[in-house]
Order: structure tokens, then sequence, then C-alpha cells
């Protein structure tokens, strides 16, 4: 009894955090290696063909927290200057259960210094919310009856500037501000809030061994205070790659990406969960899986 219960409560609180506009899409701290799920812009940006599959279980040992599944594969096209990439999330937040489906282009103008691409990106959010797994006082309740669908059609666009040792990116992922959900209107005014990411980062040799890269990612939600991320990387050897991150008012994360070989890379982070939260929960695990392959002549660099 008293498991549901907390259950419920945990619910009606990430309820009301969508109500308020705060945190509503998922949060990625490998990001820096997976520029697609920040960026359309970023498809392709290398003459490879890359899929990454990354899974994130967020506060642990919180029941009904979030857990999310993502899956990224794009490529450069040989003979133009164009990418196109996929990507598949399934988020998972108590009975609140996000599907979603993009579609990302970009187009690559080569500049003296570096490449800047120019990105869309379009598909859609399928999301279920099944209040008949909750246990409640009131199964008359019309907010709580059944479950609640919705398709949500949106599309966004990017900018991506890179060199072999060099990035800066702009995006806006999701320009629609489309309803959360809707059941007998009882919400029908809450909608979801837009994103801005600024991102970038830069390739320090330091000898034949190490090389560092601070890099950082600024975040604006409307309706919300603006966010930022501070990362520092350290490659070590070109194999293996070490850092730690500070997710303002939020999070501090350590993380290693190791190369198994030239078509693998393995990656993990643990967040240290810094806000009051920090009491329920061991933390939170993310892991990361890629694959890539060249479709060019020229070797591809392994930094981002």
């Amino acid at each position: 009894m008293y498991k549901k219960l907390i259950f419920f409560t945990l619910y009606i609180f990430f309820i009301l955090n969508h109500l308020a506009f705060s945190q509503q899409r998922p949060i990625y701290s490998q990001y820096m290696f997976n520029g697609l799920v920040l960026n359309p812009a970023y498809a392709g940006n290398q003459k490879q063909l890359s899929a990454t599959l990354m899974h994130r279980d967020q506060w642990v040992n919180i029941e009904g927290a979030p857990k999310t599944q993502t899956l990224t594969v794009h490529s450069a096209l040989k003979k133009w200057p164009v990418g196109v990439g996929v990507l598949i999330s399934r988020d998972r937040i108590g009975v609140h259960d996000d599907l979603s489906l993009y579609g990302s282009y970009s187009y690559k103008i080569k500049l003296p210094v570096g490449t800047l691409a120019l990105g869309l990106q379009g598909g859609f959010n399928h999301t279920v919310s099944d209040f008949t797994k909750l246990s409640i006082l009131d199964p008359s309740d019309p907010f709580f009856n059944g479950a609640a669908r919705k398709f949500k059609p949106n599309f966004g666009t990017g900018a991506y500037y890179s060199t072999n040792n060099t990035y800066v990116g702009f995006s806006i992922p999701f320009l629609l501000n489309n309803k959360i959900f809707t059941v007998e209107n009882v919400i029908s005014e809450a909608k979801e809030a837009r994103y801005y990411f600024l991102t970038g980062g830069h390739v320090f040799p330091i000898n034949e061994v190490f090389k560092l890269m601070p890099s950082v990612l600024f975040r604006v939600q409307e309706g919300q205070p603006a966010g930022m991320d501070i990362n520092t990387n350290v490659f070590i050897a070109d194999v293996l790659n070490v850092g730690t991150s500070y997710r303002s008012g939020d999070a501090v994360t350590f993380l290693f990406e190791i190369i198994i070989n030239s078509n693998f890379r393995f990656g993990y982070a643990y967040d240290y969960t810094l806000s009051n939260i920090q009491n329920y929960t061991h933390g939170t695990h993310e892991l990361m899986l890629n694959y890539r392959i060249n479709i060019g002549k020229d070797p591809c660099h392994a930094y981002f």
C-alpha cells in the first residue's frame, strides 16, 4: 500500500513539473560524443556511418524515475555535401511513456577553415499516459481514468561548425509548443516549452599521449532559468577518454569512453545528484555503445 502511495505521489510530482514547464525533454550526459541528440546539423559530421545506442537510468532507487533509451544513426553521403540521420527515443516517467521518431538532414558548406553545416529535423512524439497503473482513491476521477494518448508532430533546426579540433553548434530541435496531453480538457492549456542549445569545444594537444578537450553547453528553456554544463575530457593515447562535467544546479558527472577498435566505442557516465533529491537516490547511470565505419578515403578524427 505504501509503495503504491509513494509511486502515486512521485507521479503527481512529475506531472506538476511538466505543468510548470520544467524539464520536458530527456537529459544526456554524453551528448558531446553523440551530437545528433541535440542538433540535427550534426548529421554526417564526418565521412562515416555512425550508430549509437544509449540507455539512461536516472535517479536510481526512486520508483517511477525517468528511464530513456535512444538510438541514433547518421551518415554523410559519399558524393554530396549532405548528411542524413534518424533518432529514435523512448522516455518513460512513471506511467508516462513517450516514443519519438525524427529524421535529420544537414547541408555542408566548406569554408577556408572548417565546415559549416545547416540542419533540419522533422518527426513526431507519441505519448501514452496509462492511469490504470495507479492506485487512486476515486476510480471515477476523469483525470486518472483510462489512458491518455497524444500524437505530436514537430520539427527543428540547427547549425554546426567544426574543424578537426573545434566544434560550435546552435540548435532549436523542437520548434512547436505542442500540448502535453489532454484528458477531458482538464489540462488542455499545458504546453511543451521550446529549447535552445549552444554548444562548443576544442581539443588542445598536450603531448604525444594526452589531449585536453574542454567544452560547454548552454541550455535555455522557455519559462525557466538558463542552465549550463561545463565539461573537461582528457584523451589518453587516442584510446581512452576520461572526463567530468558540472550541470548547474543538478549534478556532477564522471564519465569514460574507450575506443575498442576502429569500429566500436563504449562509454559510461555516472551523475552524482546535487539537488535535494540526492538523499533518495543512488545517482544516475548512462551507457553508450557506438559503431562507426568510414565511407571515405580520409581517416576521421576521434574526438567528437
